[in-house]
């Protein structure tokens, strides 16, 4: 399969699926590629008993509008490939090459997962994937969870789990009191924001929120049983079944370097005005270019979607727009970045790549990611330093490399349709 697209979005969250309607509104034929089963990204995650939301059903509806709009759910990027094409795998057609005018990357952030003891047993995710597996179905009703980390995902992943009948035992914030106080304060300029946080905090009164305060331990016999929290100098114990422990999210920047597009000091995509990037016919959108939340990947997608089809509306309001939430996503970056608590080492005996079963101790003893790497293994494993890289970043200041084509591991085929790949004609 060879197929050419004016314009194609990676990624059919927020920033992609506006990105692709706008981009069909001004005519341009268009193909919108996700590894998701269902489109709606993280935050718009669909589910056996959790239906479409609203903004997901308006977007959807205008997209079917568009006989010039194809999705194409349960693909992966495998690899890029030159000029202008992409190595493809899906499910069922196994691999496929698709070649474009425009590019526009959309494919989101990874969750920072920041190792303590004991954070490899069973009963042990991040904050937002709890949020992943309770709308993919894994039951939680009874269950004695404990939700720790940074940021607002942690009061989405409270309001998840609640909704599904787990008993959330406490919420553990690294951010100061006073901080997450300031934060609070500032949603009066954002009074979307601020209903948000009323909704997911209903019911909030009784709950355990520990603020300035990390996990440092789980233990359990076969799985998670129990989990250390330091809050200052004192220590507090908690039983639960299950602890989801995220520091915030990290832009997912692979395919974008993959193709050389240059990144800005936050390690996100480099963007200019109008959302293009250093590579030609490639613009990027949502929290790819930074963390700012559902609103601020909306309209830059919105944007991109216009610039890719070469429409030229007055793009002054979603500027205006674009700048407002710009302004919220850096207070956010303000408020919860991690401190000096969440980036204290691990003990020498927990594991920082789960995957090769490297533990802190083996790692630190070096200068750089490189040298951990050659010596120890440590991120050569599936996810191909995906989650103990950012967290060596994290630790240490390591600049770590980018994992290289193929991006996950892909069927004999899918690697000799690339070789077989002809260049479509854009004519």
């Amino acid at each position: 399969m060879n197929q050419h697209y004016e314009v194609v979005v990676v990624g059919a969250g927020p920033a992609g699926l506006n990105a692709a309607r706008a981009a069909a509104q001004a005519g341009a034929r268009v193909a919108v590629f996700d590894d998701n089963p269902r489109v709606g990204g993280q935050v718009w995650r669909q589910g056996p008993r959790h239906a479409p939301q609203a903004p997901l059903r308006e977007v959807q509806a205008a997209l079917e509008g568009h006989p010039n709009v194809t999705v194409f759910s349960s693909v992966r990027v495998v690899a890029p490939l030159a000029p202008r094409a992409l190595l493809l795998e899906t499910a069922e057609q196994g691999g496929m090459c698709i070649s474009y005018s425009r590019l526009i990357l959309a494919n989101g952030a990874r969750e920072r997962l920041l190792p303590f003891a004991g954070w490899t047993l069973p009963g042990v995710t991040g904050a937002g994937g709890l949020q992943a597996l309770i709308k993919g179905g894994t039951p939680v009703r009874g269950e004695r969870v404990v939700i720790a980390g940074s940021g607002p995902l942690l009061l989405a992943s409270l309001a998840t789990a609640r909704a599904a009948g787990a008993q959330v035992v406490a919420v553990v914030e690294q951010a100061s009191a006073s901080a997450v106080a300031r934060f609070a304060a500032s949603l009066v300029a954002t009074p979307s924001k601020l209903l948000q946080a009323a909704q997911l905090t209903r019911g909030f009164a009784g709950l355990r929120y520990l603020t300035g305060s990390v996990v440092r331990e789980a233990r359990g016999a076969g799985r998670v049983e129990q989990v250390t929290i330091l809050r200052g100098k004192r220590e507090i114990t908690l039983a639960c079944d299950r602890i989801a422990c995220g520091y915030g999210l990290v832009p997912n920047v692979t395919l974008a370097q993959a193709l050389g597009c240059a990144l800005d000091e936050r390690g996100a995509v480099r963007v200019d005005d109008m959302q293009r990037t250093s590579v030609k016919s490639v613009l990027a959108a949502g929290e790819c270019t930074g963390i700012g939340g559902m609103e601020l990947a909306r309209v830059e997608g919105e944007i991109a979607g216009y610039v890719a089809s070469d429409a030229t509306p007055d793009l002054g309001a979603l500027r205006a727009q674009r700048s407002r939430w710009q302004r919220f996503a850096q207070r956010l970056e303000d408020t919860f970045a991690p401190g000096d608590a969440a980036r204290a080492l691990p003990p020498d005996d927990a594991l920082l790549c789960r995957c090769e079963d490297v533990t802190i101790g083996e790692v630190r003893v070096y200068r750089e990611w490189r040298d951990a790497k050659l010596h120890t293994r440590c991120g050569m494993g599936v996810c191909q330093g995906r989650i103990c890289g950012t967290a060596a970043s994290t630790y240490f200041g390591w600049q770590t490399a980018q994992p290289r084509p193929p991006f996950h591991p892909a069927q004999i085929g899918t690697l000799m349709a690339a070789c077989e790949h002809e260049p479509a004609s854009t004519e």
